[in-house]
């Protein structure tokens, strides 16, 4: 039994980012999939498809993207900060800026999920889930 699915997700593109794989599968949930299409929209991932034939929870399938000339992950570091066991929160005014504004803050906030710059355009705060660089 997995007591984290979102630090479960991180893992499983982090391994294959360092392992090289092109493709890989993740078992699907509403949260998973939002995350999926942030950092698509960011640019960090090449492609995804969700696939809920395949099992009764379905699968999210994500093309890694690197850099064509150093072969190397375009995700350099992808990390979990509010875990279950200790939850991070941030008010609009407090959401942190990664790398000076060059990664980006993953938050769940009562408007959906979003990067923390468009939450602090919004003027929402809410849980940090990960951050990305």
């Amino acid at each position: 039994m997995i007591t984290d699915p979102i630090s479960d997700y991180l893992t499983r593109v982090r391994n294959a980012a360092k392992a090289g794989h092109r493709v890989v599968e993740i078992p699907a949930s509403n949260l998973k999939k939002e995350i999926t299409k942030i950092l698509f929209d960011q640019g960090y991932i090449l492609s995804y498809k969700f696939d809920d034939e395949s099992t009764a929870q379905g699968v999210i399938k994500i093309a890694l993207k690197y850099d064509k000339i150093t072969k190397e992950s375009v995700i350099r570091k992808i990390q979990r900060i509010s875990k279950p066991g200790l939850r991070k929160y941030a008010s609009s005014t407090e959401l942190p800026r990664i790398l000076n504004g060059l990664g980006i803050a993953i938050v769940s906030t009562s408007s959906g999920v979003m990067t923390g710059k468009q939450a602090k355009a919004q003027n929402v705060g809410g849980e940090v889930l990960c951050y990305v660089y």
